[in-house]
C-alpha cells in the first residue's frame, strides 16, 4: 500500500462572490466556487471559460525577436537554402519538430531535421549536430525545446557559417547565446502576455507569425493542433490562458481529424477515436512517442509525426509500441531491483532522501524509476546508472522541497546537471558518487520537514452522490481540458461503503472496481474504479465503511457513456477520531 496521505480541504471561496456567480450562470454552487477559484466571477469571465476561442490567441509579434526569426525564416525559404530543424528526443522536442518541419516543409523541399541521441548526444544542441548540419550544406537551423543555454554551441556553429534561430521555452540565463533570434518567453526583456508556452508552443507561435506576415490563412494551421494538445499534454505546462485555448482545438482536432502517426498511436493504443482525453495523450500516446527516444531514437516519433501515408505511420507506430513494450518491461524490472534495493538498505542513501545506483540500469527510464520510488516511500529520489563512462541520472522530488537547490548544493561534483525545483537531470565521475550521496542526504536532511515527506491531497469539495447528476457531470466536463492550474476537481464523500459487487480487476489483480452507496443515500449507486489499491479490497468486502476521494470521469466503452468515480484516495473509518 502507497504511503497513507493526508488530506486537505481547501479553503473556502468568498460566499457573495459564489452566489451571485451562481445566480447569474445557473449552476450548482460547488461549481460555481470551483469556478471562483478559477478567478472566474462573472457571467461573461464564465462565458470565456466555457467557450475557448482561437481569436483570444496573441499576436505573436509580441514575443521579442519574433520580427527577426521570420524575416531570415522567409530569406531561407525564398532562396532556396537548407534547413535544419533541431529538437530535443521527448514528446515536447519532437512533437515540435514535426510541426515547424511539416510547416516549413509546405514551400520547400530543402529542409530536413535532426533529433539528438540521448545516449551518445544527450540533451539539447549537440557539436555532432551541428557538425552534420555543416557537412550537409545546412545555413540555418532552427532549435526546438532546447538552445536557451546553448552559448558555445551557438557560437561554434556561427564559426562553421551556420545561423541560428532558438525557440525555448527553458528558464535562460543571464547571458543568451548570440542567435540570429531566440524565441523564448521567459527572457526577462520579453513582454509576451502568457510565458508558460511548450516547447511546440513556441514553434507554434513562430508558424502562426510566419503566416500572419506573407498572407497564410490561419485556417490551414489548424491541422497542426493536434501535435500542439500532445506537447501541452505531455509536458505538463499549465492549462491556463493560451495553452488552454490551444488545447481545446487541439483535442477537438485529435478528435475529429488527426494525422496519420497520431491515428497510428490512437489505434495502437487500444483508444477509442473521437473520445481521446487529455489522461489518454498523458498516460497512453506521451508515453509511447516518447519510448522512441528512450530505447531507439526520436527520430523514429518524428518519421512518425510527419508521416503523411497511412501504412507507413503504421509500420512506424508498430515498431514506436514495441519499444514502449519494451520499455514497460525494462522500467518494471529496474523499479523492482531499486525496491529491493531501499528494503535491504542496500543503496547510496535510504534516510532523508532514496538514491539508489546500478551501472547495469538502463538510462533512459531511470526518471520513471525515479518517479516510482517518490511514490513508494515520498522522500526526495536519485536513481543513478553507468553511461559514456560516466554515473548518469534522474531526480524526482516531493511537494515542496526545492531538489534543484540541493543538486546545485553539489556542483563543484558535477559534471553538468540541469532541470527544476521538482526534476533535475545529472551527470558526475564515478569517483565524486559516495561523496555525492553523502552530500545530497546531508543537505536533504537538513532542509526537509515531516510535513514534506507526508503526501497531500488537495479536495476541492466536500459532496454528497445524490448531486452527481447529469446536469452537475455536463457543466463539470466543460472545464476541460484539464491540466496543471486547472486541475480535474477533487472532491470527497465520507461514510460510504460497496453495493457488494466490487472486485479486483487489471493486470495480477492490482485494482478494485466498485460501485459505491453513501451510508445516508442507499439508493444512489455510483461505479468507482480505485487503481492500485487493492490492498484495501478484504477491508471493503467485509461491508466496512470509508470516505473516499474521486475526480468524477466519464466511461467510454463501446459506444456506452457513463459517469465514473476515479479514487485518488480512501480511508478506513476507524481511523477517524
Amino acid at each position: 500500500m502507497a504511503k497513507e496521505c493526508k488530506w486537505i480541504l481547501k479553503e473556502p471561496a468568498d460566499k457573495a462572490k459564489v452566489d451571485r456567480l451562481a445566480a447569474e450562470v445557473g449552476i450548482d454552487r460547488v461549481l460555481a466556487e470551483l469556478l471562483v477559484k478559477r478567478g472566474v466571477e462573472t457571467f461573461s469571465q464564465a462565458r470565456a471559460f466555457f467557450r475557448p476561442s482561437l481569436e483570444n490567441l496573441h499576436d505573436p509579434f509580441l514575443m521579442k525577436d519574433m520580427d527577426k526569426a521570420v524575416e531570415r525564416l522567409h530569406g531561407a525559404i525564398s532562396t532556396g537554402e537548407r534547413i535544419l530543424v533541431f529538437g530535443d528526443y521527448d514528446v515536447d522536442g519532437t512533437t515540435a519538430v514535426a510541426l515547424v518541419y511539416s510547416f516549413i516543409h509546405r514551400f520547400t523541399d530543402k529542409v530536413d531535421f535532426y533529433i539528438p541521441d540521448r545516449y551518445d548526444e544527450g540533451y539539447g544542441v549537440s557539436y555532432k549536430g551541428l557538425d552534420y548540419a555543416a557537412e550537409n550544406g545546412v545555413t540555418l537551423i532552427i532549435t526546438l525545446d532546447c538552445g536557451i543555454k546553448a552559448i558555445d554551441k551557438v557560437e561554434y556553429a556561427r564559426q562553421k557559417g551556420l545561423d541560428v534561430i532558438i525557440c525555448d521555452h527553458h528558464l535562460p540565463e543571464e547571458s543568451l547565446p548570440a542567435a540570429v533570434a531566440v524565441l523564448d518567453p521567459k527572457r526577462e526583456d520579453c513582454n509576451y502576455p502568457f510565458d508558460d508556452l511548450s516547447g511546440c508552443g513556441v514553434g507554434f507561435k513562430l508558424v502562426q507569425a510566419y503566416s500572419q506576415k506573407y498572407g497564410i490563412a490561419f485556417e490551414s494551421l489548424i491541422p497542426l493542433l493536434d501535435l500542439l494538445v500532445v506537447s501541452i499534454s505531455s509536458d505538463l505546462v499549465t492549462m491556463v490562458g493560451e495553452n488552454r485555448v490551444l488545447a481545446h482545438f487541439g483535442l477537438k482536432q485529435l478528435n475529429e481529424n488527426p494525422c496519420k502517426g497520431l491515428l497510428a498511436m490512437i489505434n495502437l493504443s487500444n483508444l477509442e477515436p473521437g473520445h481521446i482525453s487529455i489522461d489518454d495523450i498523458v498516460f497512453k500516446i506521451g508515453p509511447r512517442i516518447n519510448a522512441a527516444g528512450r530505447m531507439e531514437s526520436g527520430r523514429l516519433a518524428v518519421e512518425l509525426l510527419k508521416a503523411t501515408d497511412s501504412q507507413e505511420a503504421m509500420l512506424i507506430g508498430e515498431k514506436i509500441n514495441e519499444n514502449n513494450n519494451e520499455r514497460k518491461s525494462i522500467d518494471r524490472e529496474i523499479t523492482q531491483e531499486a525496491l529491493e534495493m531501499v528494503e535491504s538498505g542496500n543503496c547510496l542513501a535510504c534516510e532523508n532522501a532514496t538514491i539508489v545506483y546500478n551501472p547495469r540500469w538502463n538510462k533512459g527510464v531511470v526518471g520513471i524509476v525515479a518517479s516510482r520510488l517518490v511514490e513508494a516511500y515520498y522522500k526526495p529520489t536519485v536513481v543513478l546508472t553507468k553511461s559514456n563512462g560516466f554515473i548518469t541520472g534522474s531526480a524526482r522530488s516531493v511537494a515542496g522541497f526545492d531538489l534543484y537547490g540541493a543538486i546545485e548544493n553539489c556542483a563543484d561534483l558535477l559534471e553538468n546537471f540541469g532541470g527544476h525545483v521538482y526534476a533535475a537531470g545529472l551527470t558526475m565521475r564515478e569517483e565524486n558518487l559516495k561523496e555525492f550521496a553523502s552530500r545530497m542526504d546531508g543537505f536533504i536532511a537538513g532542509k526537509i520537514t515531516s510535513d514534506m515527506l507526508t503526501p497531500v491531497v488537495e479536495v476541492d469539495a466536500a459532496l454528497d452522490f445524490a448531486q452527481i447528476n447529469p446536469k452537475f457531470f455536463r457543466i463539470l466536463k466543460q472545464f476541460q481540458p484539464f491540466g496543471p492550474g486547472n486541475n480535474n476537481p477533487l472532491f470527497m464523500t465520507e461514510n460510504v461503503y460497496d453495493s457488494g459487487s466490487g472486485r479486483k480487476v487489471g493486470a495480477g489483480g492490482v485494482h478494485l472496481k466498485l460501485d459505491l452507496i453513501q451510508e445516508s443515500q442507499p439508493y444512489h449507486q455510483i461505479p468507482a474504479i480505485a487503481f492500485n489499491m487493492a490492498d484495501y479490497h478484504d477491508y471493503i468486502k467485509e461491508g466496512n465503511p470509508f470516505d473516499v476521494c474521486y475526480a468524477i470521469v466519464e466511461n467510454y466503452y463501446r459506444g456506452n457513456s457513463s459517469i465514473q468515480l476515479r479514487v485518488r484516495d480512501m480511508r478506513e473509518r476507524e481511523d477517524i477520531i
